[in-house]
C-alpha cells in the first residue's frame, strides 16, 4: 500500500502532503507572496513525514506539480522531488498543475476553467469538463473580450485561481461566466488522488529527461 509525498510549489503556495493510499494524513502549507518555497519545502517534508511516523524510506513514489506556474517555484519543487526519487531509487509522478487547480471544483454540468496569472494580460489556462476530462489543452492566453467565447454560447464556465481578476476586467460580462474563490491556489491536497491513480497504472516519469512545464519562456520572480 503506497505512501506517495506530494510536493506543489507552482505558485506562492508552498504545499507538502503525504497520502496513503490516495488519502491525505498530513498536509503542510504556507502561501507566501516573497516565494520563501527554499527554505520552507525541505521542512514541510520532514514535518509531514514526522506528524505521520513514517520513515522516507517508507515513500513508494514522489508526485510534483508539473506546471505551468512560477519559474522559480517549479524549479525548486522539481528539483527536489528528482533529488529524492535518486537518493530513495522511486519512481516520480507528475501532474499538471492546472488539473490538481481545477479539483478544488465539483461540478455537475459546464466547464472548469483554471486560470494562473502569467503577467500583463496573459493567464495560463485550460479547460475540463465535469468529469476533469481535458476539453481544451494548456496553454498562455490573453485574454481580451472574445476570449472563451464559443465555449460560453452552450456552457457555463466556471473559473478558478489567481488570474480570475484579470479575467473579470478583461472578460465581458457574460451570464454564464462563474467565478470562484478568487484566493485559491493549487494545493497537494489535490494531488493524493491524482498521483495514487498514476502509481497503480505506473506512469512514471523518467528521471533523466524530465522537465517542467513552463509553456513560455520565463520571467524570474
Amino acid at each position: 500500500m503506497p505512501y506517495i509525498l506530494n510536493i506543489e510549489t507552482s505558485s506562492t503556495n508552498c504545499s507538502v502532503s503525504l497520502a496513503h493510499n490516495g488519502m491525505v494524513i498530513s498536509l503542510k502549507e504556507k502561501n507566501d507572496e516573497k516565494y520563501s518555497h527554499s527554505t520552507k519545502l525541505h521542512a514541510f517534508i520532514q514535518e509531514v513525514l514526522k506528524d505521520s511516523n513514517v520513515s522516507i524510506n517508507e515513500l513508494s513514489a514522489i508526485s510534483v506539480s508539473k506546471g505551468p506556474g512560477s519559474y522559480t517555484g517549479l524549479r525548486i519543487g522539481i528539483s527536489a522531488a528528482k533529488g529524492l526519487c535518486f537518493a530513495l531509487d522511486i519512481p516520480l509522478i507528475s501532474l499538471s498543475t492546472l488539473l490538481i487547480l481545477s479539483k478544488q471544483i465539483k461540478i455537475e454540468k459546464g466547464l472548469i476553467v483554471p486560470v494562473l496569472d502569467a503577467r500583463r494580460d496573459e493567464v495560463y489556462s485550460a479547460v475540463y469538463d465535469s468529469k476533469y476530462n481535458l476539453i481544451q489543452e494548456e496553454k498562455p492566453e490573453i485574454i481580451n473580450k472574445d476570449s472563451f467565447k464559443q465555449l460560453l454560447k452552450d456552457d457555463k464556465l466556471h473559473l478558478i485561481g489567481s488570474g480570475q481578476e484579470k479575467c473579470k476586467y478583461l472578460l465581458l460580462e457574460n451570464s454564464n461566466l462563474i467565478f470562484l474563490n478568487n484566493n485559491s491556489y493549487p494545493s497537494s491536497k489535490e494531488m493524493a488522488l491524482l498521483s495514487y491513480k498514476k502509481f497503480t497504472n505506473s506512469d512514471f516519469e523518467d528521471l533523466a529527461y524530465f522537465e517542467p512545464a513552463y509553456l513560455k519562456n520565463f520571467v524570474l520572480n
